[in-house]
């Protein structure tokens, strides 16, 4: 009788169970203290009373709740946030009228005996050929696609070749080209992309292993634009993993010049591509440094255009106000060809303005008020000598050099800008511990710089990006002064400054290190001038030889 009257009373619990009128109590979730207020204080440099941090735990537990119920929402990095950032300073015009386009003649290139002599044609001189038959596309591309295949894996450089849809697209443009329909100077023209941009039916891994298995199945806009354009996509090239540094889950990409040493960051591959004459051109992205930098350290000539210029549809966002999307070209006139096929509206990117791109090579630069950072250029620094050499040949070809200072904000404060939105932009990354995948885990690299910006407070954030406000403010005041100037393409707080300001910037091969890898210079132009800034750097670059030597593979 005993037994069924413990048998009845489980029966019965199983059944309030299951109608729920009891439950199992939950487990409790972690509350907000006092101590745990105080310690965050050390953090952020904020200093409460005993009393004030009585008063607030209400609120902060209030606070993370609603932090859970976004944490529950998927946010995939393609999300951008609905605040947008906004380059223009207060009254700024910009030119939206657009010209014809002028560009240099190469009705004089010829076709060479050797077709290995083809490596480092420029995209006019392989353009030329196309145009006239004298070769197809077809040809062009299986020539790259085979070098390809030689060098990249000595380089580390190639994450896909994009071979059968390269072939593809070769043979239309050989078809619309017999049919009488060129489309222009890149019509035909093979190109690579960092692997940052989607493509369809090829994986895009932002060079990192969590990410090694991933297909965004449609083309990114500036992808689309180029085929528009008659381009031909070739290969996805290696990157710094989500966008810092060059090693990738692949390894370290390589300098050509110097096969010992790394190709720089991030957008490695691309430029060691180009530089190794692999690839015609090749499209990279910057943040803070990314295109500048392995364009120094590999010699090639790079635009990073101005923030709001280029759709960024499609690509890995780490940055959604400081990320910018250029080419990575042979010469300045390549960078002016790509650009005039990249720029322009999207209905996919509300941060894009329509400004025109009025670009011709001639250019009385003779009239032009060019700044340089004297105080920078005067440091010792690594390329100290070939900067100066730089600014005599400038001088040399009548320019006289304005000396001028960036504005007096302290920049390097505001680096958390980038912080918090590279926080943001890989949260789920953090919050799953899917981080430990990543083949760098020491304190400066991604997984512990990712942890360490969750602690950057929404204020900060906010009072940062009115400090930013204000340097665009005085930067436009800057150039009131000067049409455009030059800087070193490290020294100082310039490269930080104008990818804060969104400023475009022409890096170009001005000589070489101790090491015998490239040395640059940067010529920074004001908003949405990239046609008068090309120009200029197109007049200097043809004065010199840096951009004609190439390394030996």
């Amino acid at each position: 009788m005993k037994l069924f009257k413990n048998i009845s009373f489980i029966k019965l619990i199983i059944i309030l169970l299951l109608s729920s009128q009891i439950s199992f109590p939950q487990q409790t979730e972690k509350k907000i203290k006092k101590e745990d207020i105080l310690n965050a204080e050390k953090i952020f440099g904020l200093e409460f009373t005993d009393a004030e941090r009585d008063s607030m735990q209400t609120a902060l537990n209030d606070n993370l709740a609603k932090y859970n119920g976004i944490h529950k929402v998927e946010l995939l990095n393609s999300i951008p946030p609905a605040l947008l950032f906004n380059p223009i300073p207060a009254g700024f015009k910009f030119d939206q009228k657009q010209k014809p386009l002028k560009f240099s003649s190469y009705s004089n290139v010829k076709m060479p005996g050797n077709m290995e002599d083809l490596v480092y044609y420029s995209i006019g001189e392989l353009a030329q050929l196309i145009k006239t038959k004298k070769l197809t596309s077809t040809e062009l591309t299986k020539f790259f696609l085979e070098r390809l295949k030689k060098y990249g894996p000595k380089l580390h450089c190639i994450i896909t070749l994009t071979e059968e849809r390269a072939i593809e697209e070769a043979k239309k443009a050989d078809e619309e080209i017999a049919k009488g329909k060129y489309k222009g100077l890149l019509h035909g023209i093979p190109f690579g992309v960092k692997d940052l941009l989607s493509t369809k039916k090829y994986k895009t891994t932002w060079g990192a292993e969590p990410f090694i298995d991933q297909l965004i199945d449609e083309d990114a806009t500036v992808i689309k634009k180029l085929n528009d354009a008659g381009a031909v996509l070739a290969v996805k090239f290696s990157m710094g993993a989500l966008a810092m540094g060059d090693v990738w889950f692949g390894g370290m990409t390589r300098n050509p010049w110097d096969t010992t040493r790394g190709s720089s960051g991030s957008s490695a591959g691309s430029a060691a591509a180009v530089s190794a004459g692999l690839i015609p051109f090749a499209i990279g992205t910057e943040t803070l440094g990314s295109i500048v930098s392995p364009s120094t350290v590999c010699g090639v000539t790079s635009l990073r255009p101005t923030y709001g210029r280029v759709s960024r549809s499609g690509a890995m966002a780490l940055s959604w106000s400081m990320d910018k999307i250029g080419s990575l070209c042979r010469n300045t006139e390549d960078i002016a060809i790509v650009f005039n096929a990249i720029y322009g509206l999207d209905e996919k990117d509300q941060t894009l303005y329509n400004a025109s791109f009025n670009y011709t090579p001639k250019l009385d630069i003779k009239k032009l008020r060019v700044g340089y950072l004297k105080n920078d250029f005067d440091k010792d620094y690594a390329f100290h000598k070939n900067d100066s050499l730089a600014l005599k040949k400038l001088e040399e070809l009548g320019v006289q050099l304005i000396s001028i200072k960036l504005p007096d904000i302290n920049v390097d404060n505001l680096r958390i800008i980038l912080s918090a939105e590279a926080g943001a932009a890989f949260d789920e990354l953090t919050r799953s511990n899917k981080d430990d995948l990543l083949k760098r885990q020491t304190k400066n690299a991604w997984p512990n710089q990712f942890r360490s910006y969750r602690f950057i407070p929404a204020v900060e954030y906010i009072n940062a990006n009115r400090i930013r406000f204000q340097l665009i403010q005085e930067m436009e005041k800057l150039f009131d002064k000067v049409d455009l100037y030059v800087a070193p393409s490290w020294q100082g707080s310039n490269l930080l400054t104008t990818n804060l300001t969104g400023n475009p910037c022409v890096v170009l091969p001005n000589g070489f290190s101790q090491h015998g890898t490239p040395t640059s210079f940067t010529f920074i132009g004001n908003l949405f001038d990239e046609a008068r800034l090309i120009a200029f750097a197109k007049i200097y670059q043809d004065a010199t030889d840096h951009h004609k030597k190439h390394p030996q593979l």
